[in-house]
């Protein structure tokens, strides 16, 4: 893939890094957890406008634990039918911050508990440092692209990829 670096702006990539997120909208948390590291799926709510990246998780389980001995943390987003994909790098806050919490609440959180009043909620917000990217034109276009790579003719651009601060 073509790093975008010399002919985009950071400013340019970080709201490709924002748009790419708000499109695939789940993410893989890693957490570390002692000499191991901790992945699992989990529903994104995006603020770009605020530099955050919110999540509601449950306060019985181990994420807050591992958060508050290492608020280190890296995000996975993945859309493999299309070629995309971001790994953000950050850290993370736990809050029982109520009145986002009640914000955030969906249909989709009521599979994990019956309202946003339920106590055991908790606001786990992201604070990006830095993301890498990787949007290809799609599937079929980068399929044939390496094909015809594979046949002699160089390495194959695969869309665009960049590293920024966000």
């Amino acid at each position: 893939m073509a790093t975008s670096s010399a002919t985009r702006s950071q400013s340019a990539d970080a709201q490709q890094v924002w748009d790419l997120m708000k499109r695939i909208t789940f993410a893989m948390l890693v957490t570390r957890d002692g000499d191991h590291l901790r992945s699992r799926p989990m529903a994104a709510h995006l603020d770009a406008e605020h530099g955050a990246i919110y999540f509601l998780t449950d306060v019985r389980r181990h994420k807050d634990d591992e958060i508050a001995r290492d608020q280190r943390v890296n995000l996975a987003f993945a859309d493999s039918s299309n070629h995309t994909y971001v790994s953000v790098s950050g850290r993370a806050l736990m809050s029982n911050e109520r009145a986002k919490i009640k914000e955030l609440f969906s249909t989709a959180a009521k599979a994990w508990w019956d309202s946003a009043d339920d106590p055991n909620i908790r606001l786990l917000t992201v604070l990006p440092d830095e993301a890498e990217y990787w949007d290809s034109p799609g599937r079929l276009i980068s399929s044939v692209k390496m094909a015809i790579a594979a046949l002699g003719a160089g390495r194959p651009d695969l869309g665009d990829h960049g590293k920024v601060s966000i």
